[in-house]
């Protein structure tokens, strides 16, 4: 998981980056998995087949966060991730702008601003944690 040898600050972050959004990622997995009724409300209408894509999107955020904790796919799952945050973004912004009911969420500007504040942050976090970008520690060591 951490690379032997490099104990620098850059090197930690992006370690304890990449644990933190391993388990956010596999957590959410798991809710697209074991409950999708939940989800299905905040699909957009032109999304085909949409439990089949909230199934799929579980599994794929499952093996990301997995693949993120490896040295050999880490790269791979970096990306993936990333696009995911941008892929979801249509979701969040339906979820806010017709104030959908999800249990256990709130239906409050609250939460739903930061959330989509936040989303271009996802996409930064898979790739820096991933080394695949070193902005804002330039000549940062590579995960």
């Amino acid at each position: 998981m951490r690379p032997a040898g490099r104990g620098s600050a850059v090197a930690d972050g992006r370690f304890w980056l990449r644990a933190a959004l391993a388990c956010l990622y596999a957590g959410i997995g798991a809710v697209h998995l074991a409950r999708p009724d939940l989800l299905m409300p905040i699909m957009p209408a032109w999304v085909p087949e949409p439990c089949l894509v909230i199934l799929a999107t579980g599994l794929c955020e499952i093996a990301g966060a997995a693949a993120l904790l490896g040295r050999r796919l880490r790269r791979a799952a970096a990306i993936g991730l990333a696009l995911y945050a941008v892929c979801v973004y249509p979701a969040n912004l339906k979820h806010a702008l017709d104030h959908i009911t999800v249990p256990g969420i709130p239906d409050s500007w609250w939460y739903h601003g930061p959330r989509l504040a936040f989303q271009p942050v996802l996409v930064w976090a898979a790739l820096w944690a991933g080394g695949l970008v070193d902005w804002p520690v330039k000549g940062s060591p590579r995960a």
